[in-house]
This record gives structure tokens, sequence and C-alpha cells, in this order.
């Protein structure tokens, strides 16, 4: 008689083992992933806003049509300086274009528009390495403005073509109408990219 041989064949599953090296691996990685998320976020909110610019007013630092990235968190820290390009909404209104202009007058200083010449605190001013045609429209600044806490004059660099602080309509802009500071112009058909220089 033949005897029946018992199945010898068993399948044991392997465990697996869970240990504290493993687990600090883990956590190291999603750590790591979750800065890495967390330092593009802030790079790109901080410094990756673009605004295109309309018009010929900024010509010849910055184009019609071209973009210019804005850098809104060092901004905020620090605030705007004589000669900064920055980019604004006028009266706050967010439902008009960004304006982009530069920096002349910051906080404390005397602005007026004599004969086609900027004067700041009563000098002609020089602002940046661009030679400006005179202004044939002084605009507010005909008569003398004295610049209050958070308040900054601005004007495009092609200062015949451009509606800025002497507009009536735009005036004096204030901290709370900034966005940020164009820090950095795109490529386009008309012009180059490059840094923003003061």
């Amino acid at each position: 008689m033949f005897r029946k041989k018992k199945n010898t064949f068993t399948f044991h599953q392997k465990k697996r083992i869970i240990t504290p090296k493993l687990i600090r691996e883990i956590f190291s990685w999603i750590l790591v992933t979750v800065m890495a998320v967390f330092l593009a976020f802030v790079i790109v909110t901080a410094f990756g806003m673009q605004v295109k610019v309309i018009g010929d007013s900024m010509e010849p630092t910055i184009y019609n049509g071209q973009g210019v990235l804005v850098d809104r968190l060092i901004f905020k820290l620090f605030g705007a300086k004589n000669g900064d390009v920055v980019v604004f909404l006028p009266n706050g209104n967010t439902n008009s274009h960004y304006y982009v202009k530069r920096v002349v007058g910051c906080p404390g200083d005397k602005v007026q528009i004599i004969d086609g010449d900027l004067y700041i605190n009563g000098v002609v001013s020089k602002t940046g390495n661009i030679d400006y045609d005179k202004m044939e429209d002084a605009g507010i600044a005909a008569s003398e403005l004295k610049l209050g806490s958070g308040e900054y004059f601005l004007l495009g660099d092609n200062r015949n073509s451009s509606e800025d602080s002497r507009s009536a309509n735009i005036g004096v802009v204030t901290t709370r109408m900034m966005v940020g500071k164009a820090w950095f112009k795109v490529k386009n058909q008309q012009g180059g990219a490059g840094f923003i220089l003061d």
C-alpha cells in the first residue's frame, strides 16, 4: 500500500520589520520634500510675479509689452528708494492695470519741475544713467510738493510720453499702492532680458 505523502510545501510570508531607522529615513524624506515645496512657493510668490508694461512710458529701459518680474518680499521689508523701478496700482485700484515707473522723490523730499527739469530739494535731479528730455508738462509738480511719510513721486523714463505722478489722476504714490520692485525684464521682440538697474 502506498502512503500518501504530506504536502511539505509551506508558504511563509516574510515579515517586514519597521525599524526606528526606517521611520527616521521616511520622515527625513517627507521633511525635505515639504521644505522644497515651501521654498519654491516662497520664491515664486516673492520674486516670480510677472507684469507686462503697457505703453512706451519706460523706454528705453523697458519697452511696450515687455514683461518684468516683481520682487514683493524684499520690497515689503525694505521699501522703495530713489531710482527704483516700481510696480503700483494707481490709488490702489485693483481694477486698473499695473503701472511701472521710476521713483524720483522719497518721503521728506521737496519735488518741483521748473523749465522741464526735475528739482529735488532745490537741486536738479540726475536719477540713473539716462539722459532725460526736458519735460513739456510739469503737471501738479509745477508748484513745489512736499512728500509726507510713505509718499513717493514717480516718473516714467520716457518723460514726455508718460502718465505718472505729474498727472492729477495718479499724483503722489503711497507705499500702500505699490506692489513691489521691478527687478528683471523678460526678453521680447524690442528689448533684451536683464536686470533693471537703478
